[in-house]
C-alpha cells in the first residue's frame, strides 16, 4: 500500500500539464503541436518568445518534482524507497503525460526539483559536467545528453560517497544506483529524437558524395 500511494501521489502531481495549460490560456496555442512539440520550458519559451512563460513553465514544472519528494517525505521520512518511486512517478507521468496522449516534456525541471531535496549529489553533478559541455558545444541538447550520461557514470564510479548525501539516506548503494540508472535513462529516453534531429542537421547520416 505504500508503494501504491508513492507511486500515485507522483503520477497525479507529475502529469500536471503545465506548459500546456498555460500555453492555452495565454496565447491559444497547443504546445504539443507547435515547435519540437516539446512539452516543457525551453520549447515553451520558443514558441511564445517570452522568457517570463518560459521561466514560469520551468518553475512549476520544478514545483511538481519537490512537492512530490516533500509530501512523500512527510509521510515515510526514513524510506528512500518511497520518495525515490514518487519523483520516478512523477517524471514518467511528465514525461508521458496521460492527459495528452502520453506526449510530455523531457523531465528535466521535474527531476531537478525533487532532486534538491531527494539527492542533491546527483543534481549538482549534473549541473556542473552540463555547464562544461554546454560551454564548450553551446548546444542545449549535447549539453543535456552529456550531462546525463556522465552522471551516471559519475555516480557509479563514487556511489559509496554518493549515498551520503540522499536524504533520507538509502538503504544500500546498489538502491542508489537503481534510483539514478532509472531517472537518468528516462531522461536520456526522452532525448533519442531531438538527438536525431540534431545529428541530421549536422549531415551526420548523410554520407559523401564521391565525384565520378
Amino acid at each position: 500500500m505504500n508503494y501504491l500511494l508513492s507511486v500515485v501521489i507522483g503520477y497525479i502531481l507529475g502529469s500536471v500539464p503545465t506548459a500546456y495549460l498555460i500555453l492555452k490560456k495565454s496565447r491559444g496555442l497547443d504546445i504539443t503541436g507547435e515547435g519540437s512539440g516539446n512539452v516543457g520550458a525551453y520549447n515553451s519559451f520558443e514558441v511564445s518568445k517570452s522568457k517570463t512563460i518560459g521561466a514560469l513553465v520551468l518553475l512549476i514544472d520544478a514545483l511538481k518534482g519537490l512537492l512530490s519528494v516533500y509530501l512523500i517525505i512527510l509521510i515515510f521520512p526514513r524510506e528512500f524507497i518511497f520518495v525515490a518511486l514518487a519523483i520516478m512517478s512523477a517524471v514518467f507521468s511528465h514525461c508521458f503525460n496521460p492527459w495528452l496522449n502520453f506526449k510530455g516534456g523531457r523531465g528535466l525541471a521535474t527531476s531537478a526539483g525533487g532532486l534538491i531535496l531527494l539527492f542533491p549529489f546527483l543534481l549538482a553533478v549534473w549541473i556542473m559536467i552540463w555547464l562544461i559541455i554546454y560551454l564548450i558545444k553551446k548546444d542545449i541538447i549535447w549539453a543535456n545528453l552529456w550531462a546525463t550520461i556522465m552522471s551516471l557514470i559519475l555516480v557509479f564510479t563514487t556511489s559509496k560517497i554518493a549515498v551520503n548525501y540522499t536524504f533520507p539516506q538509502a538503504d544500500s548503494v546498489s538502491l542508489v544506483i537503481l534510483f539514478s540508472t532509472s531517472l537518468l535513462m528516462l531522461i536520456f529516453i526522452k532525448h533519442i529524437e531531438p538527438l536525431k534531429e540534431l545529428m541530421k542537421s549536422k549531415n551526420i547520416f548523410k554520407m559523401r558524395k564521391i565525384d565520378e
